[in-house]
């Protein structure tokens, strides 16, 4: 029954986690840029800050029950953030013979999302 009732708060933080992100996908950050993916890759370095911050503040800095970080940690956090749609994108753009906008497009999301994780790790210990 356990299993069952984490399986649970997981879905349901999925559910708003991936409602979270298709809000995004439709708002006007959607055409902010012309060619570049932007609410992607604002969604990928926004979901890495949070992952890094959730991480200490979650485990270590309040204590809060194991399904609620459960349900934000993978639930949310796991529907919110989409490396897959990323990968996707990034095919896409290649394949539209955008190398340059791919190239940077990769760039940036891996560097300024594993900055975003650093600076989340960092705000979360002195949260």
């Amino acid at each position: 029954m356990e299993t069952l009732a984490k399986i649970a708060v997981i879905g349901a933080g999925g559910a708003f986690g991936a409602i979270a992100r298709y809000l995004l996908n439709i708002s006007p950050l959607a055409s902010l840029f012309e060619k570049f993916p932007f609410p992607t890759f604002f969604i990928n370095v926004t979901g890495s800050f949070l992952i890094g911050f959730f991480l200490i503040v979650l485990t270590d800095k309040v204590a809060v029950p194991e399904n609620l970080r459960l349900a934000v940690m993978i639930g949310f956090l796991g529907a919110f953030t989409t490396f897959s749609t990323f990968e996707l994108e990034l095919f896409d753009l290649i394949r539209e013979k955008f190398a340059l906008t791919a190239f940077g497009y990769l760039f940036l999301s891996v560097a300024v999302g594993f900055a975003a994780v650093i600076a989340g790790i960092a705000v979360g210990r002195r949260f």
